[in-house]
Parts: structure tokens; C-alpha cells; sequence
């Protein structure tokens, strides 16, 4: 494989961690909901003939109400690992204004050239005139709107609106015209609002959302949202408040955000930090219309009556921040068995033995306190050096996260340094924030890769590809999709055509295979990558554009090892019939 091909299976330097990326979705859990209809559980509550009914809703899940949780979707069947629960089309979604040039605004496709612009605003693109043609009905008044946030834009940065602003005019116009009554108007109207019970910063943010959305939909002032069915400043505070609690990262089939969703019956799930399904954007559709299709797949087996979960977090992360972010976005302390379990050690906050016996410790975060490694009971003798690398790596991880875009290498040569004083300090690489300081580096190196790339710079970027996959899997389960991506991405990086072999590996790096020796690590990594990629998306759709992607590739590879098995097996009979004569 070439490296240009591996380059064009990615998106630009503008691709992010998921480990790192921040997703604002599902619903939380509010008190004052509409009714609905209910199960026939006799632990429920009993159906009200005036509920919503939400008819992407299959037969094996259905709408049940905790007491613990509120409402939630539960299993009424077993669910088997990789089966596809729930496949449907957002309600609405926005690209991120960084992906409008990149993506079809009606079908989210990402195609290589060949999008087609829009001659009103000149700002959304399009794979063709079918495409153009489904997405008119909403985007003749999109279209209008964006010519005059332009117009009155203060500066080229500022000439687009965000994707959250432009997914709620969307969501406002099909309101409209769907008609405040109907199904589809309800179902939006019953995502969980958290007005009551926001933070300072998010009340902040979200009056700043509700100011732009005003100046987008060209009007004076929030009081001519009335058409629209927003009659009072509360039913418009709300409007701001379900969006931003219910909206999910819309993304690519490698998990590079591109923009927001907004599901109502996906919103529907409750939350765990070790969930037992997932939300995806696979691509598995051979109809465009029917893209981008939203899957939520099971992780792993969930029985009959167990209530099916996912995460509304980053769950690579330590339980303080996991906590800390649910607190703030939905108003919620998560009590799942990952939250509460204090017995055992948290990979994500976790340090090697001091003796080197291969034990564990919990990472200091008291110098007062003491900690032990769970194998030999050894001590940490200076918990607080250990207490400043954490710190210091927290603050590296957010300084290099933010300037990725704007300086490069300035963020490559941060992680560059910091990594080693982590490892340095114990940390294992799942520790936070370790993991996601190798995660941002690979991600540089990998957008630093060009066509010429070094075998030196090649084989840095595939031991970090290695080590990242190596701290995802002692935290997330086999088949998760941050986990089969990552994997996925080690064996693309591993079937790279070598610039040249390494005649003198550095000291003190084991050095990695070559030849045909890493064409069959290759092979074996990206199998295994499959495997793990139709459980995370979809076993039914061969796990989406990734997972054939890979097949076509795991294919590719096998003939090429063939070839070469052929040609050592053709070169020993040459050699035997020569010395025969």
C-alpha cells in the first residue's frame, strides 16, 4: 500500500481524536417531560392514549420509565454483540463550517473531487443535482439566510454561522413546516430540557446561541420567533437548551467529527460509562438519501429486559472528569458500576509498580495518602512528583489541543516532550492524560506524513499508532469503535510501502519488522481490525465503509503475501534443479 493511498482515506489536518474530542449528546435526565407512550412492563407505568409515539421505534426495543433514570429504551429480546438496534436518519444535522467544502450538506459524503457548489450562498456543496434536489425544501430558505449573514459578517472568519446555529434554523424551518402538531414537531419538543438547572458558563454560551440564531433567521428580536411556535422567552430558552443537551457529534466512518445531529428516539438512551452500545455514522447505505445514517449498535450481548446504554462522554477518560463533564452539560452524577467501583484500580488512573514487578498502583492524587501496588504491595516513595507530571501533562494536552490547528508544530514538539517525562513518571499508557496525549501525537505525526515521508518518521508514527491502541484496549471493550478505528489505522500504517529498511536501529528502540516480516503484521493486524469493526459498526453492514475498506485491503495483502511466497518458492526450486545438474 502507498502512502498516498493511506492519505486519502483521511481527512485533512483538520481530523481529531475521538479520545479527545468533546460530544455533546444524548439526553440528560430532566424531571418535567411530555408524556409518552410507555411499555406493558407491569415495573412501568401504565400507557397514556395521549403520548408520543416514536415510530422508528423496532420490535425488539421499547420506551420504558425508571424511577432511577426516567425514560430510556430497553431490550425486549436478545440483542447479540455487532447487531444493528436502531438505523435512521437525523432529524437534523449541520457540518462544522471547517467541512462544508469538503462535504455533500445534503448526504454527508466526503467524495474525493467533484462536489458541486451552490450558486446562491457559495457556501454549501453537493455531490450532484439529486442530492441538491433532496435537500431544496430546507436549504431555498438556508440559502436566503446565509447571503445575508454575510452580507453583514464583520470578517472573512466570521462569514459562515456555526453548525450549531444553522442545525437550529433547520430544525425551526421543518417545524414550521411540518406543523407544530405534527409527530415530528412533538418529537422534537420532547427532547429533556435543563433551563432550571444550567451552569453560569453554559447559560453564557447559550444565550450567545440564542443571539446569533435571531440574527441568522433575520429577525429583530427573539419576540418575532412566534411564527416559528416560540411564544414566550421560556419556550425559546428551552428551544436552546434540548439542542444543546440532545445534539450528537455527526462523523465520519473513521469518528473525525464533521458537524451535529439531532435524533429525538436516539436521545432516548440513557447514559453508563461502560456502556453496552454505541452511536455511529458507518456509511453503510447504498441509498444517498438515506445518508448520513445514525446506528446504534450493541457493544456486547444485552439480555432480554436489561436497559440498553451508551456513553454521553468520553469514556477513555478518569471518573472526576467523566463526572465533572455530565455534571456540567446534563445536570446529572452517573452512578454506573465504572463510577462506583473504588475497590479496583482504574486503568485510566493507574501507574506502574515502583519495584518494576509488573503491578499496578493508583495514581497518587493526595501526597498524604499512601498507595500500593496491588501485586507486590510495594509503596510509592514520592507521591507528589508523580501528582506534578499529571498536571503538567493535563495542561500540555489542553495547550497542545487548542493550537493543533493554528501551529502544528509547535503542538508536535509539546507532546514530543511531555510524553517521555510522562512515561518517565510511571504513568501506564492507558493513564489519563497519557492516553490522550499519544492519541494527539499520532495524530500529528500522521498529518505530517507526505509522500516523501522518512522510514524514520514512518516507524514513529506506527510505535505511537501501537502504544495508543495498546492504553485503548485496557480501557475499552473489544469491538468498541475508538478501539477497532485505532486498530484499523496501526495495520493501514503498517502496509505503507517503506521508504527504505532501517540498516541501524537507534539504541535502546526495538526495532520493527520489515520486509515481508511487516507486510504479515499488516495482514494479521487488519483481520484482527475487522473483526473488531463489525461488532462497533455493524455486523450486518460488514462494519460500515471502514470495515469494507479494510476487507478490500486485508484481500489486497493476501495476494501480495502469496506473490511473495510464490516468488521464495519459485527461487529454492530454481536453486534445487541448479545443483542437481
Amino acid at each position: 500500500m502507498s502512502f498516498a493511498s493511506l492519505k486519502s482515506q483521511r481527512q485533512s489536518k483538520a481530523s481529531r481524536s475521538y479520545v479527545t474530542s468533546t460530544n455533546n449528546s444524548q439526553e440528560s435526565h430532566s424531571t418535567t417531560i411530555p408524556k409518552l407512550i410507555h411499555s406493558k412492563d407491569p415495573n412501568t407505568s401504565t400507557p397514556n392514549k395521549e403520548g408520543i409515539v416514536y415510530h422508528s421505534i423496532p420490535e425488539n426495543v421499547e420506551v420504558r420509565v425508571s424511577a432511577v433514570s426516567g425514560r430510556g429504551l430497553w431490550a425486549k429480546t436478545l440483542i447479540k454483540a455487532g447487531s444493528v438496534i436502531i438505523s435512521l436518519r437525523p432529524y437534523s444535522f449541520a457540518l462544522a463550517s471547517r467541512c462544508l467544502d469538503l462535504h455533500c450538506s445534503s448526504c454527508a459524503a466526503a467524495p474525493n473531487s467533484g462536489l458541486l457548489r451552490c450558486t446562491g450562498c457559495h457556501t454549501v456543496r453537493y455531490c450532484n443535482p439529486t442530492c441538491q434536489t433532496n435537500d431544496w425544501s430546507l436549504h431555498r430558505l438556508e440559502c436566503s439566510a446565509l447571503k445575508k449573514w454575510i452580507k453583514s459578517a464583520p470578517s472573512k472568519n466570521l462569514s459562515v454561522p456555526s453548525d450549531a446555529v444553522r442545525c437550529l434554523g433547520r430544525i425551526l424551518w421543518q417545524k414550521k413546516k411540518e406543523g407544530f402538531d405534527s409527530s415530528w414537531s412533538k418529537e422534537i419538543d420532547a427532547l429533556q430540557s435543563h433551563r432550571h438547572s444550567l451552569q453560569p458558563r453554559v447559560v453564557e454560551n447559550n444565550t450567545h446561541l440564542a443571539h446569533s440564531l435571531v440574527r441568522y433567521l433575520g429577525l429583530s428580536s427573539p419576540g418575532d420567533l412566534s411564527e416559528f411556535g416560540i411564544l414566550s422567552a421560556g419556550d425559546f430558552a428551552d428551544l436552546i437548551s434540548r439542542f444543546v443537551t440532545n445534539t450528537f457529534a455527526l462523523t465520519s466512518p473513521s469518528l473525525t467529527p464533521v458537524g451535529v445531529s439531532v435524533s429525538p428516539l436516539i436521545a432516548l438512551f440513557n447514559h453508563s460509562c461502560d456502556p453496552s452500545a454505541v452511536i455511529v455514522f458507518p456509511r453503510s447505505s447504498r441509498n444517498p438519501a438515506e445518508e448520513p445514517q445514525m446506528q446504534v449498535t450493541a457493544l456486547r450481548d444485552i439480555l432480554p429486559n436489561e436497559e440498553i446504554l451508551t456513553s454521553y462522554i468520553d469514556t477513555t477518560l478518569p471518573r472526576s472528569l467523566r463526572q465533572a463533564a455530565l455534571k456540567e452539560t446534563y445536570d446529572f452524577t452517573c452512578q454506573c458500576e465504572l463510577c462506583r467501583d473504588d475497590n479496583k484500580i482504574d486503568p485510566r488512573e493507574s501507574i506502574w509498580c515502583p519495584e518494576s514487578c509488573g503491578g499496578m498502583c493508583s495514581a497518587p492524587s493526595d501526597e498524604r495518602e499512601t498507595y500500593q501496588c496491588v501485586k507486590c504491595r510495594a509503596t510509592v516513595a514520592t507521591p507528589g512528583i508523580i501528582i506534578d507530571a499529571l498536571r503538567i501533562g493535563q495542561e500540555a494536552l489542553e495547550k497542545a489541543t487548542s493550537i493543533q490547528d493554528t501551529d502544528h508544530d509547535k503542538a508536535l514538539q509539546l507532546t514530543t516532550n511531555i510524553i517521555p517525562r510522562l512515561v518517565s513518571a510511571g504513568l501506564t499508557p492507558s493513564c489519563h492524560p497519557l492516553l490522550a496525549l499519544i492519541g494527539l501525537h499520532k495524530s500529528l505525526l500522521l498529518s505530517s506524513l507526505s509522500a516523501d515521508v522518512t522510514q524514520e518518521l514512518l516507524d514513529e508514527t506506527i510505535r505511537t499508532a501501537a502504544k495508543y491502541y495498546m492504553g485503548l484496549s485496557e480501557i475499552l471493550c473489544d469491538g468498541h469503535p475508538v478501539r477497532a478505528v485505532a486498530l484499523a489505522e496501526l495495520g493501514k500504517l503498517l502496509a505503507v510501502d517503506e521508504p527504505r529498511p532501517v540498516t541501524s536501529p537507534t539504541a535502546n528502540i526495538v526495532p520493527l519488522p520489515s520486509g515481508p516480516s511487516r507486510l504479515k503484521a499488516a495482514y494479521e493486524t487488519l483481520v484482527r481490525a475487522r473483526r473488531e469493526l463489525v461488532i462497533g459498526f455493524g455486523r450486518s453492514n460488514g462494519g460500515g465503509e471502514l470495515g469494507i475498506n479494510i476487507r478490500e485491503t486485508v484481500v489486497s495483502l493476501e495476494k501480495e503475501l502469496g506473490v511473495w511466497t510464490q516468488g521464495i518458492h519459485n527461487t529454492l526450486q530454481d536453486l534445487l534443479d541448479s545443483s542437481r545438474k
